[in-house]
């Protein structure tokens, strides 16, 4: 339970926090519309579905006033840096962002359903007070101002009909079209979706642009009356509600007057609208940057790995970039994890082919067409860098690492940096020990990251830190063939599959014997797990670090991590 609070603790407040305000919002303008004096009258044709529309629309304010912010990266990675003293369960919340941002688009959803859904009852209440002909109070109120801006029912004639209020009015076709925005967005955004077809998801997102522009000008059409103050001064709602029929004839009781309340949703979003306008600048002025390939190396199973040059570049281990390229797509930009460490003259990332855009990189930059098109290369721009959970990995003592497939690749950068770091002698590293396990499916994907692995192995014996580096490396599939091979040549000295003198394991590991034999060897520790890889493995990695991790303060503690994009 400790280790659950410790990470999960901060998550949980926030989540409570932000579901607080919303309950509280909520509340207190419902409160606010059902039982104030102004909104008398708009109650007597409405009742409370008024407050069920406007409370909503008061949390819908709030939240997307957030939605926005989660996904300004420049943003999140400044916080990160900023909060480098901070303690690593504080930072690695802003890992979180992505989460974070589909709550917000959840509350969203369910906020505008409750407001649509209410002002479907309040229109077709308008709609019947107007047609009524009787001197019942919601009729006299129906009649009031129709040859003038101081109504209160905004259906003012018998022949229009609901219907024609919302497709005509500012409000109304506003509503319509920030509507299907929404419902277009969420539904493109689901796993299956994103996956298979990321473009669609990719483009269908940028509709938010159509969504707050819609949001913005909602409200100017102050189809929501109240009772002016003015008139309330000489119009006393509670001596005049029963004597319509005296209405204008006696000075107690004047002809009520009403007004639109002024719009209010650009006050909230205002600010996160320019904050992640200057973000889109920021990002086009990068992606013009001139960006040159240095070098293009084809791995087995179809891997790319391109080294990179940008002037005044500057990364940090674990961090990923977004990569486009004009002669396959202008608009779409892809996230690749850097391979390179920061102490690198270039930076690079490896791309696995798995994809349409993914294989047309790979046939661009890794075949026979970029060796007739070296004169002509192909262009590249860059986004980037972006602070991820892998940042925090020499924060701790003792880091262990997990990678699943192609999601190795920032490990790469951070083993790459530790040799560096150990090769000039920084006393000040923190990490005294590392694991690193990486699971795979096939023998050649082990092929270009064994090379790494091997000199770690043979400088770090030269410096005489043989144990600081504990890797295993896992191949989960293979054929009846390659079994025999492993098997007759098991008795070798270096690996039959990656030449290391770690020998590969097969099958999948058993997370429970690792997680207790890292707890036994480091005592009153406190260590970072971090993967990057898919979420059933993340859900077994967090299951262990929370049972591994002690109750008493003092004893070893698992701080789970995993890469979001």
């Amino acid at each position: 339970m400790s280790n659950w609070v410790l990470n999960h603790g901060l998550s949980a407040l926030v989540i409570v926090v932000w579901l607080g305000i919303n309950i509280f919002l909520f509340v207190y303008y419902f409160h606010f519309y059902e039982y104030n004096t102004e909104f008398y009258y708009t109650r007597q044709i409405t009742g409370s579905a008024l407050a069920w529309a406007r409370a909503p629309a008061a949390c819908l304010n709030f939240n997307c006033l957030l939605i926005l912010l989660p996904v300004c990266r420049n943003l999140l990675s400044f916080l990160r840096g900023s909060c480098v003293c901070c303690r690593c369960s504080a930072r690695k919340q802003l890992d979180k962002n992505i989460t974070f941002h589909k709550l917000v688009a959840y509350m969203i959803a369910l906020h505008t359903v409750i407001h649509i859904v209410a002002h479907l009852f309040n229109f077709e209440r308008f709609n019947d007070s107007q047609q009524s002909t009787g001197q019942t109070l919601d009729a006299v109120l129906s009649r009031v101002g129709n040859n003038d801006s101081k109504w209160l029912n905004p259906i003012r004639s018998n022949e229009t009909t609901p219907s024609y209020i919302t497709f005509t009015t500012i409000a109304g076709l506003t509503g319509v079209i920030i509507t299907l925005a929404l419902i277009v967005m969420i539904t493109s955004s689901t796993d299956t979706i994103r996956r298979s077809y990321f473009e669609v998801f990719w483009f269908t997102h940028h509709l938010f642009v159509i969504f707050f522009a819609g949001l913005v000008i909602h409200g100017i059409g102050r189809i929501v009356r109240q009772q002016t103050e003015e008139s309330m001064e000489v119009h006393d709602f509670l001596f005049c509600q029963n004597r319509t029929a005296d209405w204008g004839s006696i000075a107690e009781c004047p002809i009520p007057t009403f007004r639109g309340g002024a719009p209010m949703t650009w006050k909230w979003v205002l600010a996160p609208m320019i904050l992640y306008v200057f973000e889109r600048l920021l990002r086009l002025y990068r992606s013009q940057q001139s960006v040159v390939i240095t070098k293009t190396v084809v791995h087995p199973s179809k891997v790319l790995e391109l080294q990179l040059q940008m002037k005044n570049f500057k990364m940090e281990v674990g961090q990923y970039i977004f990569i486009n390229c004009p002669s396959i797509s202008q608009l779409e930009w892809h996230p690749f994890t850097l391979t390179s460490a920061p102490e690198d003259d270039c930076f690079s990332v490896h791309i696995r082919s798995a994809g349409d855009w993914t294989d047309s990189m790979f046939e661009t930059f890794g075949g026979d067409k970029f060796e007739r098109l070296k004169q002509i290369q192909p262009r590249i721009s860059v986004d980037g860098p972006f602070g991820t959970a892998s940042e925090d990995a020499f924060h701790y003592e003792v880091s262990v690492l997990i990678g699943a497939g192609i999601g190795v690749t920032p490990f790469a950068s951070v083993l790459k940096s530790i040799w560096y770091k150990y090769e000039n002698s920084d006393a000040g590293l923190k990490t005294k020990k590392i694991y690193f396990f990486w699971i795979c499916r096939e023998t050649q994907a082990f092929e270009w990251f064994s090379d790494l692995l091997r000199s770690l192995e043979s400088n770090m014996e030269q410096l005489g830190k043989p144990d600081f580096l504990n890797y295993k490396l896992f191949l989960t599939g293979w054929d009846s063939a390659q079994a025999v091979h492993f098997k007759v040549h098991f008795d070798k000295e270096t690996d039959v599959v990656t030449g290391l003198k770690q020998k590969t394991h097969y099958g999948r590991p058993n997370w429970d014997k690792e997680f207790h034999l890292i707890a036994q060897a480091h005592p009153k520790t406190t260590i970072g797990v971090f993967l990057c890889g898919p979420q059933p493995l993340a859900k077994a990695l967090e299951q262990c670090t929370n049972k591994y991790s002690e109750i008493n303060p003092l004893g070893v503690h698992f701080h789970f991590n995993k890469e979001n994009f």
